[in-house]
């Protein structure tokens, strides 16, 4: 199996693997341990590149499987038994654990606010979408929902990543936003991501380490997608201002 390091150290940008395998039809090597993200729960898989001495290649595309997490690259793969080193394309990962910090506060707000649970979503870098059950919704809601996302982003509540046994997760009903269960039945250890004082779920993406770190966000599409159902857009305006 491959050490997931993205799953507890989100910040590390590169890390030195070793090939465990590789499939010469996909083009994609097996790696023992790993920074890139291969995606799931809307979150897009990350990118790269995976250097072998003085031959450097594009990562580009992450998956995984009951084996590990494959690295599909654009050049000559190496052989079992390499040593490589990967790195990360930080600016677009970091900017995916905005994004998807970003989604984790709006459910929260939502949350709060119509006690409706999330029925879809999806980010790319910068964007976000969220679908949500909510009959009793209004145009006033709009600006209210958008003033209150940006203010619970600034209250600055840390983000904390935590592991359980699934039979403690299946006990806590709250641990899920969705409103169906998307955890797979062969799933032995939940992680969740607890933004503290706001939102707490199962989840296995990227996050930054506050909510502060987002920065400002902005509401770009309220729409009906069906009698009570509503899908939310925003866009990351910008980062907050370092100092």
């Amino acid at each position: 199996m491959t050490e997931k390091i993205y799953s507890t150290r989100a910040y590390e940008r590169s890390m030195t693997a070793t090939v465990l395998d590789v499939d010469t039809e996909a083009g994609a090597v097996l790696l023992d341990r790993t920074v890139f993200y291969p995606g799931g729960g809307g979150q897009p898989h990350d990118l790269g590149s995976i250097s072998t001495g003085s031959d450097r290649y594009d990562v580009v595309k992450v998956t995984q499987d009951d084996r590990g997490v494959w690295h599909w690259i654009d050049g000559q793969l190496p052989a079992p038994g390499a040593e490589v080193v990967g790195e990360l394309d930080w600016e677009r990962r970091h900017l995916l654990m905005r994004t998807h910090t970003a989604m984790h506060t709006l459910c929260g707000v939502i949350w709060n606010r119509f006690e409706s649970p999330v029925t879809g979503g999806n980010m790319t870098p910068g964007e976000g979408r969220l679908d949500f059950e909510i009959p009793q919704w209004t145009q006033e809601d709009r600006p209210e929902v958008e003033a209150e996302f940006n203010r619970q982003l600034a209250m600055d509540y840390p983000i904390e990543v935590s592991f359980l046994d699934r039979a403690d997760a299946d006990r806590d009903p709250s641990l899920i936003r969705t409103k169906v269960s998307l955890l797979p039945p062969s799933l032995t250890v939940v992680r969740v991501i607890d933004i503290v004082g706001l939102d707490r779920q199962a989840d296995g993406g990227t996050h930054v380490a506050s909510t502060a770190e987002v920065g400002t966000v902005r509401i770009t599409k309220a729409e009906s997608k069906g009698k009570g159902f509503r899908r939310i857009r925003f866009a990351i305006d910008q980062a907050p201002t370092a100092g």
